[in-house]
């Protein structure tokens, strides 16, 4: 590498969780480096939904290199066996460690990334490219040159639309006023906009099952409030998860409450309820899978969330033409073969494209795959840094210890399924930010 990439910084785009570790991964071996953060704030995605608890306990949320700087100024960590909501992971844990003095003057908050490309080259042009700095252009104009980009902006900003074929239901752009996306604060802020109305929740992942336990909660406070579940799939079986089987019990236990919601009758389910029609009628709204119609006053779309792949279209990306993940990752994290406990270690090799320099991790990195959990994150992010360090063989040193669902991972996916988000993330390490379309729903996101 020519020096003049090694004196440039290392850019990693999003301050969340995942882009935090790959910051204190880079502070650690020393490599320049800069944040850039599109909220006014670490975590901004994160608070976002800091109502929902995480299944996993502090230990799976902390990242090992984060862990030390934080202990060396004097951070009391949280205890291990507790489960943080997202408010207490960003509070208790983010916003230290971005505030550390070896990590704050690095980060930038209110810089949105608009595109990315080489300096003087476009995707065409070969000669020279690996030699070449990366060029970061912001949103307000400014021009950030970089050594490599360590993406960890998530998907949280792009969610999936609620039609059953990939794209907008007929009608779905126009009743946006009447759709909220995953994760609502339904006994909290949004608590006006669900009391006492017919809730239509679509989606199979645990973002949907905790959406969709909070408005069971709040029908029992409110009359008038009705709950309806619709998934894609001939069965909501995947999306109860290993219940008493998993190796989380608070994941485990969300599955057994939203059993037993629907089979009180406390929830109406409709399967193979694939959404191509959405009307509205005065101050209602229809919702149509061309058979059935769903008569209700909000909509909750928790189909899942997708990579945005548009600031990278002048690099050389080599993506999965089903997941959107790079290439070689794609076969480890393929719902249809894994849970989120079964996903392999992976790290450079696999996050590496024909692009030099960059990587997507996190859960943008997943591509539509709804199986991420922070702990894949954390290992992603300290293996590309030790590669950026020229460390290859602690790069390739990859292993990920997680805590299995209790769900069969050879059992049938169909379309309506995520592993991700209660936050449910959700992008987070076992949360459930994200109900991908497949109905493999067993862990978590962000």
């Amino acid at each position: 590498m020519s020096s003049q990439l090694t004196a440039l910084p290392v850019v990693v785009i999003g301050a969340g969780p995942v882009g935090l570790a790959a910051a204190a991964q880079l502070t650690t071996r020393g490599l320049p480096f800069v944040v850039l953060e599109a909220g006014d704030g670490p975590a901004a995605a994160v608070r976002e939904w800091g109502h929902v608890r995480l299944f996993s306990p502090w230990r799976y949320d902390i990242d090992p290199a984060a862990a030390r700087l934080l202990a060396e100024a004097g951070w009391v960590r949280p205890d291990d066996e507790k489960l943080p909501t997202g408010a207490e992971l960003a509070a208790d844990y983010l916003q230290p460690l971005a505030d550390l003095p070896a990590l704050k003057p690095h980060i930038r908050y209110g810089a949105r990334v608009a595109a990315i490309t080489r300096l003087g080259l476009d995707r065409v042009r070969s000669a020279g490219r690996e030699d070449t700095p990366m060029l970061v252009r912001l949103a307000d104009g400014t021009d950030i040159h970089a050594r490599a980009i360590i993406d960890a902006s998530g998907t949280w900003h792009t969610p999936n639309v609620l039609g059953a074929f990939g794209i907008p239901a007929h009608g779905e752009t126009g009743a946006a006023p009447y759709l909220d996306n995953a994760l609502p604060d339904v006994l909290g802020r949004d608590r006006g906009r669900f009391a006492g109305r017919r809730v239509l929740v679509v989606g199979a992942g645990h973002s949907a099952a905790n959406t969709i336990l909070a408005l069971a909660a709040l029908a029992e406070q409110e009359p008038g409030t009705a709950v309806t579940w619709a998934v894609r799939s001939g069965s909501p079986t995947r999306t109860y998860g290993g219940q008493s089987a998993d190796a989380l019990p608070e994941r485990g236990a969300l599955g057994t409450r939203l059993r037993q919601a629907v089979e009180t009758g406390a929830v109406t389910l409709l399967t193979k309820f694939l959404v191509q029609r959405v009307t509205v009628d005065g101050d209602t709204v229809q919702v149509s899978d061309g058979e059935r119609t769903v008569t209700a006053d909000r909509i909750v779309s928790a189909t899942g969330f997708r990579p945005d792949h548009t600031i990278t279209s002048e690099l050389r990306l080599d993506l999965d033409p089903i997941l959107g993940s790079t290439r070689a990752l794609a076969p480890l994290i393929d719902p249809n073969e894994h849970s989120c406990g079964t996903v392999p270690p992976h790290g450079v090799d696999e996050l590496g494209h024909p692009e030099p320099g960059y990587y997507a991790i996190g859960v943008k990195s997943y591509g539509r795959a709804p199986t991420f959990l922070l702990a894949t994150g954390y290992e992603q992010a300290r293996s590309v840094v030790a590669a950026l360090a020229g460390d290859w063989e602690a790069a390739r040193d990859v292993q990920l210890d997680l805590p299995e669902t209790g769900v069969c991972n050879s059992d049938p996916v169909d379309d309506d399924g995520c592993c991700g988000t209660a936050p449910g993330a959700a992008p987070l390490n076992l949360i459930t930010i994200g109900d991908k379309p497949a109905d493999a729903q067993t862990g978590s996101c962000c």
